[in-house]
């Protein structure tokens, strides 16, 4: 499997305060962002290209649409996002809050979340191609109707998971495989005898 390609580490710092903003012409490029707050805004087509956002804040924000290509994501808070329809493309998100997110229709590829809290976050119908879950707390996430080619999971937190049946084309180490039995058994139909 292909990692991300990284964005480059010599960027321009920008400074971005856009808590609330209402716009569809949004984009950083060449950038370096640290501590931006983008909460709470709504950025239909919002584009990242070639950046790394350090400690930024980018709950609730809306992106429909987005488009993030060589992006590095450290230690942010994307509560709530809603990056629907959007297309993540050699994206590493690394130890960041990702609950109660949304990347609905979303197409993803060559994208890596590592250490990640994730709860709750749905990925309905979305395409994930080369996406690598590391660590991740994915408790109650919804995949339903999402298409996975190449995807792993490694060491993350699987209970009440929604839409296994979705999971074909995905790689699980051995361990989840064989402790999540039932759940298999009950996406397959599978009633369980007693002894």
């Amino acid at each position: 499997m292909r990692t991300p390609h990284p964005p480059d580490r010599e960027l321009e710092p920008e400074a971005a305060e856009l808590t609330g903003t209402r716009s569809s012409d949004v984009r950083f490029i060449d950038a370096l962002l640290h501590q931006a707050d983008l909460s709470d805004a709504r950025l239909p087509h919002f584009e990242l290209r070639n950046c790394v956002l350090r400690a930024c804040n980018l709950a609730n924000m809306h992106g429909r649409g987005a488009v993030f290509e060589r992006v590095a994501i450290e230690s942010g808070r994307l509560t709530g996002v809603r990056f629907v329809e959007a297309r993540l493309t050699d994206v590493v998100i690394t130890g960041c809050r990702v609950d109660l997110a949304s990347f609905g229709g979303t197409r993803m590829e060559r994208v890596t979340f590592e250490d990640c809290q994730m709860a709750q976050t749905d990925f309905l119908e979305a395409t994930l191609d080369g996406v690598r879950f590391h660590g991740c707390d994915l408790r109650a996430v919804d995949f339903r109707g999402a298409r996975l080619r190449n995807t792993e999971f490694r060491r993350c937190e699987l209970i009440e998971l929604q839409g296994v049946e979705s999971l074909r084309g995905a790689a699980l180490e051995w361990e989840t495989v064989v402790g999540m039995a039932a759940v298999w058994a009950a996406a397959l139909g599978i009633k369980i005898l007693d002894e």
